[in-house]
């Protein structure tokens, strides 16, 4: 019989309801049981009528119960066949082992830097920009505005190439400060450099086309493309950047950072630029050209884009994670109307589109001026501690022990020592004096180069001294 506890706080119907569902399921009231009717049962537990009909509508609704207008209700006969949770395994299905996925992870967890190993007093990462209160302040402002004055529509499920304001503050941008013309069909937002390869790599190749990256290079580019079932080939870098005639025949796509080197930090030369160009065109391949810190140059103005000077063969990724922070994950590829609009299919239906808070804020971040104003401010900032870094490794000797690279452009610069170098147990030594350097090494997909990757962007003029002063005591 079912009771009615009057000190339970749930509703009564919900109380008889659960006793029901354990009779069933404990076999109190087997299969085929018919049970009273719902003016019977009512007054023998006094309650109304009502209340067991909604007891009774939700059995049958869950498939507790069958029902008939001559036969009744009765308990489903599939009860019985089903078995106790209890005499099953507790355990769910297998996982797969996946050694292509975890091996990808933990290198780029061993490429970022372990945060957790120890307390760092100095930490040189060439992956994190400056951020400050001022930032935060005008972040905050744009959210709340745009927030405010942001209408219901924008809340619907929006456009698989983006925002449509934020896109056309991008093409802006673009036009004005990289000198890149294109409409906003030809700009997909994504989520970072990872997401944009992944959609490239779905939308615009096949598994076991060949993809040529530079190496050593951005890990998670030949990650991201290895998880897509593409065959990476690594193309060694020199002092002049991607060595063309090494690419592998038969690639479908380069993978090249032109601007800036992700690792060895150099800028591509000119006739290199000029024979990818041509290749490209003659062997009809894409270039992925990701011009992620281009913006901060200390000689000169920012190059020219190769998507400028080819883009019918080019997609051209830009980050706000070097530009503002990387918390934003906001992101854009820009190429040909029909590559993009492949990549928007794609996009549409695997990840359907970004979050809208984030864009909405982004836009009005932009189109208020705060995002210029503040590429000017940290620009000061890079610009200082860029000429910190590179007067302390003169001073203290480093650049004439080991070679220095990539000082005209971005965010890192690079010590770079020899082959045969230990480079691991410097990385350990200099830990355990509280700094943190990165490995090229780490950097490398078959390339034995050895050195570090040196990054000022979040560390002040006098960390910096400081810790270049404790790295020219460690290495010999």
């Amino acid at each position: 019989m079912l009771q009615i506890n009057r000190e339970d706080e749930r509703p009564i119907w919900q109380q008889l309801l659960d006793q029901a569902i354990h009779n069933i399921t404990t076999g109190n009231w087997p299969p085929g049981e018919l049970l009273l009717p719902t003016r019977e049962l009512a007054q023998l537990i006094g309650v109304s009528r009502s209340t067991i009909q909604i007891v009774y509508e939700e059995l049958f609704s869950r498939g507790y119960t069958i029902t008939s207008r001559r036969g009744g209700t009765r308990v489903s006969e599939w009860i019985g066949e089903a078995r106790p949770l209890e005499e099953v395994s507790s355990h769910g299905p297998l996982l797969p082992e996946l050694p292509m996925l975890n091996a990808a992870v933990d290198h780029l967890h061993s490429w970022l830097g372990d945060k957790t190993e120890r307390t760092t007093e100095i930490d040189f990462s060439p992956h994190e920009p400056y951020l400050d209160e001022q930032f935060q302040k005008n972040w905050r402002q744009s959210f709340l505005r745009a927030s405010a004055e942001t209408e219901l529509d924008a809340w619907a499920y929006g456009d698989a190439y983006g925002f449509l304001p934020l896109r056309e503050q991008i093409q802006r941008y673009l036009s004005l400060e990289r000198g890149v013309h294109v409409s906003v069909e030809q700009i997909l937002l994504t989520s970072g450099a990872q997401h944009s390869l992944d959609l490239i790599a779905q939308a615009l190749l096949r598994q076991d086309d060949m993809v040529s990256v530079e190496d050593p290079g951005f890990p998670a580019a030949w990650m991201a493309l290895k998880y897509q079932r593409m065959q990476v080939a690594p193309v060694p870098v020199d002092e002049h950047g991607l060595c063309v005639d090494r690419i592998a025949p038969e690639s479908r796509l380069v993978y090249v950072t032109p601007s800036h080197q992700c690792a060895v930090g150099v800028i591509m030369s000119e006739p290199r630029r000029q024979q990818l160009l041509h290749m490209a065109a003659e062997q009809r391949f894409w270039i992925v050209e990701d011009d992620y810190d281009s913006e901060f140059r200390y000689r000169g103005d920012p190059l020219p884009t190769l998507f400028s000077q080819r883009p019918q063969n080019t997609l051209y990724m830009m980050s706000f994670s070097k530009m503002i922070a990387p918390g934003i994950r906001i992101s854009a590829v820009v190429g040909p109307a029909n590559a993009i609009r492949q990549l928007a299919r794609v996009h549409a239906l695997t990840y359907r589109q970004l979050p809208i808070m984030e864009q909405l804020t982004l836009a009005h971040f932009i189109e208020h001026g705060h995002f210029m104003r503040h590429m000017r401010r940290v620009r000061n900032v890079y610009r200082r501690r860029h000429e910190v870094m590179t007067k302390a490794i003169i001073a203290t000797g480093l650049s004439e022990r080991y070679k220095l690279s990539g000082v005209e452009t971005g965010l890192h610069m690079l010590l770079e020592a020899e082959e045969a170098f230990d480079e691991e147990a410097v990385t350990r030594l200099a830990s355990e004096k509280g700094i943190r350097v990165y490995p090229l090494s780490k950097y490398g997909l078959e390339s034995k180069r050895k050195g570090w990757v040196l990054g000022f962007a979040k560390v002040d003029e006098a960390a910096i001294e400081e810790g270049i002063r404790r790295l020219a005591e460690i290495l010999p």
